[in-house]
């Protein structure tokens, strides 16, 4: 059978014709050796014109799209399209890869870019977001990433004279980014006046902040910093695809076919227009240019590459030319020359000459073509076009013979007939036309009968037949010329067909796969001489088959390169090449055939990468040579390890199940019980499954694994140690080169490997996130730094770790068939190997991927084991017939049988190898394999005395093998460890049962032995005393699920599975007495207490048969179960039998007859049972637990001494509750070690050991009980119960309102009135006055000559000196606020005390103590959260910031931490973070390197980072609700503790995986978990956490050990650990009294303290911040103030003042002085003093105050009120004047009038009130306004007191008149009023401060400066802005000022405009800022 294996000739990639340039651009370059680089379809090329060559790289699968050149030009990156694309650096002179960048991008790879040093390559993505990527290229790893822009990106480029600036730029933007730790943030380019917003195509940076870039119109847009500074206008006719940056200068390239040169300051040079030279053509378009030194490359839209010497520049040579767009599909050859002929749609028909790889003519042709033909003699050329006609011309001249149309549907086959006489002519209408050549293509005849398109047609030799195929997949024969139908197929038999180019047919049926219907292949061509075929589909894969291939599914050799669907494929006329075309790529590709007798020479070459080579995985035939498949390995490869549930799932199903739950969870639950177990011994030792996986560790202990524990068993001692860290079945173990570290992988959704210390045993890395369904293979390499790891996924993925840092260097799809093994070279650690089903893989690390080759051998042989021998090429490994294969490099050099079956484990030892099999033997080999030394062979005969078991046959089937310490270690398929001495004697150690689930388990009634039977048919007896071993086997005739000792432990009966049981000595287990009654399994088996004189046998039949033992009969059958039977137990009298069935129900039978019985549950209670062994039943309720619809509580049994019940489940918990377990979910304590579901539990005689057995992981478990009382304090490991107590120690309002917080971004703020009405810049209106003449003079200067009056001033601006300087900038000076009131821990010192840290609003205040004098880090973009010092000397002054954040998308918008020098302000790193909504917590680690953040996502998230570098180390959801604070120990780079809502847990850091442990609340009397708040380290791995009710708990590791109660009479917020003496400080929330006050300092143990009180007169003192210096405290409280105090004297110094409450509404500056009033929703006014920079003095109103104004002399003050009252202030005395309540809504403003005589009171009753002051102080109403439309905002009064315009809630502004309250109606009357101030937002004046995203939200306030030239506004975004005045053009420009929180409630200039002040909203901080006016 010739057809079974792929042929042995091949292909070679020879040259492509053809150049990208359609949708790409910048494509093209010239490498450092001046070979040019660039793309075609799916293949790099690199062409050297010198030599006419063309290498290739072929890394990629799908069509490249990017290219980006390395500055040395060596390298190249390329980008491709795909599902999940990746990007290859490879090298251009070798064309090998160098790195793989993937698992990032989707959809595909738009552009790319290196940066100057070429470390870092920038990628953007095709996904929604055009991701934006920057990595490190070399080791594969992504520095940052964000999303780049909503539309799409067309170029990125580093700019190279600043470091990490980026510049991107696409569909109507530029943006220009920044790089920052993993941070890149983006500054939009600033289009302005200067030139038009439109999409920017290309872009080249260059010195002095200025980026040069190519619109889409034709321009130069030239950038300075993010403004367009110039443009140069008219550089290309149309859009600017290319722009190239060298020394000399930029060359620019466009769709108007010129190539432009400018000089480095972008001044023109010369033109080259294309289109004008020679090989020009209209419509030329320029996609890529490439300058270097006198050469320039061009690459056009239509395929075709030019290059230019610039000094002969009108004469382009044309270097390469291909088809421009369009589907190619026509393909011909000459019949007797070396040419191709293709066609296609751009309608031209090209000839191209194979040997000088050249195009030697083109013609167009007015249809597009799809399909040509030649005739026999070669001077015909037909082609078939797409209208349905054809033409036929002469190859010669390409002149035109003929052009028929005799058909409207595409043609799309054609053909000439050998004798040259006839042209086939097959068309989309269904028929072939028949044409006679010689009648001048007369049609002679038709053939009809397909009922689809002709898709191929072949004639036969003798030109009488031909046949076709058709779209629905059948083949027909007509007679020829006739055209008349074959039917009978006899006629055929004979015929021979003089192509083959069908796809149908018996000798092509191997071309397709074995079950599929597909019509994917869209040609083939025979070559009848090599007999080989050639085939092309739809994926862009050529393949290389045998012909004929009868059989479907044949073996192929595939060859990659085309990147879509290849249209057509043919041989050249003397098959030396192979033409393909493609067509979407629209690209020709000449293969090489290389022949047999050629391809054996050609061994030596190096097999080009990922050129897949033969039996490739998708060839599928059986291959009749490969041997049957092992029984034992066939049912590895079975196995899938999948679960129904994960314990990964827990959490999320707990979840769902808790709402059920709520109820019953308020009820009182039960304790957990105060005993505890632990683990003591295990039997067993998994080798069914596994191979390799046990070691000597360097103690000479032994370690392996079984279940999910990781088992370290000293055999000196013969006790055992454990791993407990995983969760699951632990499937493949691998030992540290130093063996004092493993790494053990296991089962798992997400499954991990942990890395652990054999003598400590904990865990030193966890690796994670990679690996799906678990893992199954691992390997350190020799210097121990890296690991290599194998998943079950299906592509069984390989992943190269640095483990200790939990990064994974490179991950690859390993392969589609279970790979067993994996090995990194000794010598190389960046080669690897992997062995399994069918292959043997070659692997090479490049950046983020690896390289594999298939091993070269003329079979696929299934490896089970490999190693390395003595040199880095040399592998050996070991097949599944038991030869050993000995390799070098990837090639087989020869095999050495070795064993009888496979060879499962081997081991290389310095000189030499051993080997396992599974014929039971041991071989020891000398180094080359040519002799075996010696051989042991596992006999019972040789076990020597001192074994820990027998063994259950001879000549096991070795599955590991190990040497040390003189002996050799073997682990067997049946589960035993033996130690064969190297002089022959076999000692065994370990022992459990074989594969098969084990069920049955009894403990004997007196003696420390326990007898099980499992379903690998054997009954075995233990030993549980110190001596552990295995005392008897039986092997029984079928395997069985329950036994039973009988009370006096002599007799013991067993169930087996047919339905049978066996009573046998329990010493000898010879049988006693059998039966056989029932069909169904037994499940279990019971004697009657006492003497035992009933058996009850429980079968899966639904019955219950009770035997008399003593005479052997059945004497009774418990009938009316309805379902098998799961669980038996007797009652003491051995009357009453209880039963439990798998439908959980509960019976009652009665002995001997078996009658049922009805008991009451109250009833059952009291019964006095003899074992308690069942699930159901009142007594035990509470042990099934929340989740219990998705796991069944397999077992339990109740202490001997009632007091403890142990169950097992299905998830492999092993549990303990307190016996009675009455009600819903009661606690426990669980414990993790068996891995799936535990079957059985049971108490020995005394209840000193727990004995459990697990269902698939085989194993027996015994576990040391401690009872409860006697014992002193130990670790505990068991893991606390699931649901929470609902009770957290009580209420607090401001830890609810901390709590209940959402924080939204500025952004998405809205409105903070509640207004109506259209806002004014989209009002219509008709010009005023004053805009008629503004409108004439482009400055708003005053017109040259007026008639008219003079227009008065807008603003009265008397109080200016003579020369009015318009203001320039705003600089913040001063800040009054400290976020305290939702903020925490977030005042500290820095440089010893002489400045102090904190944060309001967006920014973070650093305060000099001495001078006063505050300065600012204003680079956050959104409010500050949390803020932390690093307390390291090594970084002094440095501090973090966490923000508010939107999604955590990795955008400008998303949450960030900032890092920063807290001297210099200088930002050290940007931490974009997936903390959706912000950061609540940050805290350094003890070195200062790592920094810990917690999130207000609704997962909580915790995050470990490396700040300096940016990069994310760890990260994992926290608790389901709210974490307030998460702090490293101070010592520690790796514990760190987090507290929030009834919640604190302990954590570790282990690689780069976070591993944690609930607080446990031990056996303290009524501890309970509160809500934690705040917490504090002392030494001894001592934590302390405050608690809402003002208690602290004490915890040492993760136990509760003391509690401090009462603390604090109120929730403990804060506390502070001292690193130099350890004192502690706390600060909570109470009322100050003699003994205590919210401040206390604790010594170490928090035994003894000490109170403060702090001085600030409030009822309640709520500390939220506390630090301690040098001798003082710091103290930050909600009430916005920071006091410092002195631990000596207890003195209070205030240093910062601020609302506490907001928003701050009112806001008044003195007439003449620089100090200012302001009122806030807190009930206080305060008065501030700028120059001081402090508060003066504070008035407590009783009331929330709305607004302030101070009266023209300052000797007034007036203030309005919330609940609509005002009053009226002397400031000398601060005594009230007068105040009243006409109104019952709050008051909006108020202002006197500036002759002093009114007051003018706005409120939200849309009303002002005027009152006359100078009748005295009983304010009595003189006038109203009415008819205001809505609530008044703001009030401005003219300079003459007459009149007073109001702002209103409908974006109105209305004008009345003083004291009448008349309306103002008349526009020119308003025109001509002069205002004393102006504060309103609306009026023509200002309709230029409303800016265009104001939808939602609004400007708020406004205030002209006194010298009336500058406008300040403030808005509900946060921004104060700075304006010309008047502004009456729409969107007037501006200046921005960032810092404030959303809503700012008002803003004022001071006396003389030396400052603005405004106030916030959200902050309830105050901003002064210093005007910087114009110079003279």
């Amino acid at each position: 059978m010739a057809d079974r294996t792929a042929p042995n000739c091949h292909l070679r990639l020879e040259w492509v014709y053809g150049y990208r340039g359609h949708q790409c651009r910048n494509n093209l370059y010239y490498t450092a050796a001046k070979e040019i680089v660039y793309f075609v379809a799916g293949v790099g090329v690199v062409y050297n014109t010198r030599e006419h060559k063309q290498k290739f790289y072929l890394g990629h699968n799908d069509d490249i799209i990017s290219l980006a050149l390395h500055p040395e030009r060596v390298l190249v990156a390329t980008g491709q399209v795909g599902k999940e694309p990746y990007i290859c650096v490879w090298d251009s002179y070798t064309v090998q890869t160098v790195s793989i960048l993937k698992d990032v991008h989707t959809h595909g790879i738009a552009c790319l870019a290196f940066d100057l040093e070429g470390q870092c390559l920038v990628s953007v993505g095709l996904d929604a977001k055009n991701t934006i990527c920057v990595w490190d290229w070399r080791k594969g790893k992504v520095l940052a990433a964000a999303p780049g822009h909503t539309d799409r990106i067309f170029d990125i480029s580093w700019d190279l004279y600043q470091p990490s600036k980026l510049v991107s730029c696409g569909v109507k933007h530029i943006k220009f980014w920044s790089l920052c730790g993993n941070a890149l943030t983006p500054k939009r380019g600033v289009f302005g006046k200067t030139g038009d917003l439109q999409t920017i195509l290309c872009l080249a940076c260059a010195k002095d902040e200025v980026t040069y870039s190519g619109a889409l119109n034709g321009d130069i847009y030239v950038w300075k910093g993010i403004n367009l500074m110039r443009t140069v206008q008219g550089a290309h006719g149309s859009g600017i695809f290319s722009m190239n940056a060298c020394e000399e200068g930029f060359a620019t390239g466009g769709r108007d076919g010129c190539v432009r040169l400018w000089d480095l300051n972008f001044k023109p040079i010369t033109v080259i227009d294309l289109r004008e030279t020679d090989q020009g053509y209209k419509g030329l378009s320029v996609r890529s240019v490439c300058w270097r030194g006198d050469h320039i490359l061009v690459g056009t839209q239509d395929s075709e590459i030019f290059e230019v010497v610039v000094h002969d520049r009108n004469k382009p040579f044309l270097i390469m030319q291909g088809h421009c767009e369009g589907e190619l599909w026509a393909l011909a050859v000459h019949p007797t020359k070396p040419l191709a002929m293709t066609g296609s749609d751009d309608r031209s028909v090209r000839i191209w000459s194979l040997i000088d790889h050249a195009l030697i003519a083109r013609c167009n042709m007015e249809e597009p073509i799809r399909c040509a033909a030649v005739s026999t003699d070669g001077i015909h050329l037909a082609l078939g076009m797409k209208d349905g006609s054809f033409t036929v011309l002469r190859v010669r001249d390409m002149t035109e013979v003929v052009h028929i149309k005799d058909r409207k549907e595409a043609i799309h086959e054609l053909k000439y007939s050998p004798d040259g006489g006839h042209l086939a002519v097959g068309s989309n209408d269904n028929s072939v036309d028949i044409y006679g050549v010689v009648q001048r293509y007369k049609k002679v005849g038709e053939c009809i009968g397909s009922t689809s398109f002709i898709t191929h047609m072949d004639w036969s030799t003798d030109s009488k037949y031909l046949q076709t195929n058709n779209g629905s997949g059948r083949r027909l024969f007509y007679r020829m010329p006739s055209g008349k139908e074959v039917t009978n197929r006899e006629e055929l038999k004979l015929v021979q067909w003089a192509s083959w180019t069908c796809v149908l047919g018996p000798e092509v049926n191997g071309i397709w796969p074995k079950y599929s219907d597909i019509n994917d292949i869209n040609s083939v061509d025979a070559n009848f001489n090599n007999q080989v075929l050639v085939t092309a589909d739809d994926y862009g894969l050529v393949k290389l088959l045998r012909y004929p291939c009868i059989k479907k599914g044949a073996k192929f050799k595939k060859y990659l390169g085309h990147s879509a669907h290849i249209t057509n494929v043919r041989w050249s006329h003397d098959y030396q090449w192979v033409i393909t075309i493609g067509g979407a790529d629209h690209s020709v590709f000449q293969w090489k055939f290389v022949p047999e007798r050629k391809s054996k020479e050609a061994l030596h070459i190096a097999p080009q990468e990922s050129l897949a080579d033969s039996n490739s995985e998708e060839s599928d035939s059986d291959q009749s040579d490969v041997p049957e498949m092992d029984s034992e390995i066939e049912q590895e490869t079975q196995l899938t390890y999948r679960r129904q549930v994960y314990k990964e799932d827990l959490p999320q199903l707990k979840e769902q199940c808790k709402e059920k739950h709520r109820a019953t969870a308020m009820k009182k639950r039960e304790r957990a019980p105060g005993s505890r177990v632990k683990l003591h011994f295990i039997h067993g030792y998994r080798g069914y499954d596994c191979r390799s996986n046990l070691f000597y560790t360097q103690a000479g202990e032994i370690v392996y694994h079984v279940a999910a524990v990781g088992v370290v068993y000293n055999r000196q001692q013969n006790t055992q140690r454990f791993y407990m860290g995983h969760d699951d079945d632990i499937l493949c173990l691998a030992i540290h080169p130093l063996k004092d570290f493993v790494a053990t992988g296991q089962v798992g959704r997400d499954s991990s490997i942990h890395v652990w210390d054999t003598e400590m045993l904990k865990p030193m890395s966890v690796l994670k996130g990679f690996h799906q369904l678990g893992v199954c293979a691992l390997d350190f390499s020799a210097d121990g730094k890296r690991l290599a790891s194998v998943g079950l996924d299906d592509n069984h993925t390989i992943v190269l770790w640095d483990w200790r840092k939990g990064e994974k260097l490179s991950a690859m799809r390993g392969s589609k068939d279970k790979i067993f093994v994996v090995k990194i070279n000794p010598y190389l650690p960046d080669k690897l190997i992997t062995a399994g089903v069918k292959h043997m893989k070659f692997w090479h690390k490049a950046g983020g991927g690896l390289i594999g080759r298939k091993g070269n051998m003329g079979k696929t042989e299934t490896m089970m084991c490999a190693v390395y021998g003595w040199s880095e090429e040399m592998v050996f490994s070991g097949t599944c017939t038991g030869d050993i294969c000995i390799w070098r490099d990837m090639f087989l050099m020869k095999t050495v049988k070795a064993h009888d079956g496979p060879v499962f484990s081997m081991h290389a030892l310095e000189k030499g190898f051993v080997t396992g099999g599974k014929d039971g033997v041991v071989a020891l080999w000398d180094d080359t394999f040519e002799r075996c030394l010696k051989t042991y062979a596992i006999k019972r005969a040789v076990l020597a005395p001192g074994s820990k078991g027998l063994l259950l046959e001879d000549n096991p089937s070795i599955r590991a093998i190990s040497l040390g310490h003189g002996h050799i270690l073997v682990g067997t398929k049946n589960g035993e460890i033996l130690e064969v001495d190297k002089s022959g004697p076999i000692t065994l150690l370990v022992q459990g049962h074989m594969e098969g689930e084990v069920w049955g388990l009894a403990t004997h009634p007196h003696l420390p032995l326990c007898a099980t039977v499992s379903d690998d048919k054997t009954l075995r007896i233990w030993d549980l005393s110190p001596s552990h071993c295995m005392l008897a086997v039986r092997k029984l005739r079928k395997g069985g699920r329950c036994c039973c000792f009988s009370p006096d432990g002599k007799a013991l009966a067993v169930g087996l599975n047919d339905g049978s049981f066996l009573i046998v000595n329990a010493d000898t287990l010879e049988d006693l007495v059998s039966f056989h009654h029932r069909k169904d399994i037994i499940s279990d088996i019971r004697f009657s207490p006492g003497a035992g004189k009933y058996l009850a046998v429980a079968s899966g039949d639904t019955f219950v048969d009770i035997y008399n033992v003593m005479n052997s009969k059945r004497v009774g059958v418990c009938k009316g179960c309805l379902n098998y039977i799961t669980h038996l137990d007797w009652d003491k009298r051995g009357k009453l039998l209880q039963v439990n069935t798998g439908a959980k129900e509960q019976f009652f039978f009665e002995a001997p007859r078996g009658k049922k019985q009805t008991i009451p549950s109250t009833e059952v209670e009291k019964i006095d049972w003899s074992t308690w062994t069942c699930v159901l039943g009142t007594s035990v309720e509470g042990i099934w637990p929340v989740i219990s619809e998705v796991t069944e509580v397999t077992a339990a049994c109740l202490s001997n001494d009632r007091k403890v019940l142990a169950t097992g489940d299905d998830l492999g918990y092993v549990k303990l509750f307190r016996y009675p377990v009455k009600g819903k979910y009661a606690k426990f304590k669980r414990y993790v070690a068996h891995s799936a579901h535990v079957t059985n539990v049971r108490w020995t005689h005394d209840d000193s050991l727990l004995v459990t057995v697990g269902g698939g992981d085989t194993c027996l478990m015994i576990w040391a009980h401690e009872p409860e009382g006697h014992r002193e304090f130990k670790q505990c490991d068991s893991e606390e119960s699931d649901i929470e107590s609902e009770d957290d120690g009580g209420y607090d309002s401001d830890v609810t309102r901390e709590n209940e917080i959402t924080y939204t971004i500025k952004a998405l703020s809205n409105n903070m009135r509640p207004m109506t009405g259209v806002k004014p810049h989209l009002q219509l209106k008709e010009p005023s006055v004053d805009e008629r003449y503004f409108k004439g003079s482009s400055l708003c200067s005053r017109p040259p000559v007026s008639r008219a009056l003079p227009q008065p001033e807008k603003l009265q601006t008397n109080n200016v000196g003579k020369k009015k300087r318009p203001i320039e900038d705003l600089v913040l000076d001063l800040v009054f606020g400290y976020r305290g009131n939702d903020c925490r821990n977030n005042v500290h010192y820095l440089n010893d005390g002489a400045d102090i840290i904190y944060h309001t609003a967006s920014i973070g205040i650093v305060l000099n103590l001495t001078t006063s004098c505050q300065s600012f880090y204003i680079e956050h973009s959104d409010d500050i959260l949390c803020l932390t010092i690093n307390q390291h000397p090594k970084f002094p002054n440095i501090v973090a910031t966490g923000q508010v954040g939107d999604t955590g998308d990795m955008s400008a918008t998303s949450p960030s931490i900032h890092v920063w020098d807290a001297m210099t302000k200088q930002t050290l790193s940007v931490l974009r973070c997936f903390h959706s909504g912000g950061v609540c917590s940050v805290s350094f680690s003890a070195t200062g390197k790592l920094l810990l953040s917690a999130g207000l996502d609704p997962e909580h998230t915790v995050t470990i980072w490396k700040w300096q570098e940016g990069a994310k180390v760890a990260s994992r959801i926290g608790h389901t609700q709210r974490i307030f604070v998460a702090e490293f120990r101070p010592d520690s780079d790796t514990h760190f503790v987090s507290v929030g809502i009834k919640h604190v847990r302990f954590w570790t850091l282990a690689g780069r995986a976070l591993l944690s442990k609930k607080g446990v609340l031990s056996n303290i009397e009524d501890a309970r978990m509160q809500t934690m708040l705040s917490v504090a380290f002392g030494a001894n791995n001592l934590t302390f956490t405050g608690t809402i009710s003002g208690d602290v708990c004490v915890w040492k590791e993760h136990i509760l050990v003391r509690i401090v109660a009462k603390a604090h009479t109120g929730p403990v917020f804060t506390m502070y650990t001292t690193l130099r003496d350890g004192l502690i400080v706390t600060g909570g929330k109470e009322r100050p009294s003699k003994e205590g006050g919210a401040l206390k300092l604790w010594d170490q143990e928090l035994k003894r303290c000490r109170a403060f009180r702090l001085e600030t007169g409030q009822v309640i003192d709520c500390v939220r911040s506390v630090c301690r210096g040098k001798g003082k405290i710091l103290v930050g409280t909600r009430n916005a103030e920071i006091i410092e105090v002195g631990e000596k004297n207890a003195a209070c110094n205030i240093l910062v003042n601020g609302h506490m409450d907001g928003p701050i509404w009112g806001l008044a500056t003195h007439p003449s002085r620089d100090v200012f009033l302001s009122a806030a929703e807190d009930g206080t006014v305060r008065l501030w003093d700028i120059p001081d920079k402090k508060m003066l003095n504070k008035v407590n109103l009783g009331h929330p105050a709305h607004t302030i104004s101070y009266s023209p002399e300052g000797d007034m003050v007036a203030i309005g009120m919330k609940n609509g009252e005002f009053i009226i202030l002397l400031v000398a005395s601060l005594k009230i004047w007068g105040k009243k309540r006409d109104r019952r809504s709050p008051i909006q403003d108020i202002r006197f009038s500036p002759n002093s005589r009114y007051l003018a009171v706005g409120s939200n009753e849309c009303s002002v009130d005027f009152y006359d002051l100078t009748l005295g102080p009983q304010l009595n109403r003189i006038n109203c306004c009415r008819d205001i439309p809505s609530f008044v905002m703001q009030m401005d009064l003219s300079a003459d007191s007459n009149s007073i315009q109001i702002s209103t809630g409908t974006y109105k502004r209305l004008v009345y008149e003083v004291p009448s309250g008349k309306p103002v109606t008349e526009q020119s009357q308003i025109d001509r009023i002069t205002w004393a101030s102006w504060t309103s937002i609306l009026g023509d004046e200002v309709v230029g401060i409303w800016s265009r995203n104001t939808d939602k939200a609004d400007v708020t306030c406004a205030c002209v400066s006194h010298s009336g030239l500058n406008v300040a506004t403030g808005d509900d975004f946060g921004m104060v802005k700075l304006f010309d005045f008047p502004c009456p053009e729409k969107f007037a420009k501006h200046k921005r000022f960032l810092g404030h929180s959303a809503h700012l409630t008002n803003v004022r200039f001071t006396s003389g405009d030396r400052f603005v002040v405004s106030a916030g909203g959200d902050d309830r901080s105050l901003f002064v800022w210093r005007c910087v006016h114009a110079p003279h």
